[in-house]
């Protein structure tokens, strides 16, 4: 018992480290505009993967099953949902949303938040 408490007692001051080190993050990254924008591109392109990855669950279909419609191998399939892929074309993008019968949209927002154009590509 007095094991568990010490514990959970350590588990919350982690949690509150993280917390520290969270706000250190986000100072960082409100106060350098360099690494605002590398860290904004990085969880735009995250964001893009993991959308097509969650599709290809919800399709009920393996890696293997997309790697074969897509004539790749199944590794290769694994390496882009885990964003371990670099400098991924729209044409492999393309080909990925539609062999999971999606589109992929483009689209051009300003920083502000206000739309500037936008193009869909399938």
């Amino acid at each position: 018992m007095v094991e568990e408490g010490k514990h959970r007692k350590e588990e919350v001051m982690m949690m509150a480290r993280k917390s520290d080190c969270m706000r250190w993050i986000d100072h960082q990254v409100e106060t350098d505009a360099d690494l605002k924008r590398k860290v904004e591109e990085y969880l735009n392109e995250m964001m893009i993967e993991q959308k097509l990855a969650v599709l290809r669950r919800e399709r009920g279909m393996t890696q293997a099953q997309l790697a074969k419609r897509l004539g790749v191998s199944q590794p290769h399939i694994a390496k882009l949902e885990a964003g371990r892929a670099k400098n991924i074309e729209l044409r492999t993008l393309c080909r990925w949303a539609t062999a999971l019968g999606a589109k992929l949209t483009v689209d051009v927002v300003l920083s502000g938040g206000a739309r500037k154009r936008k193009r869909t590509a399938a």
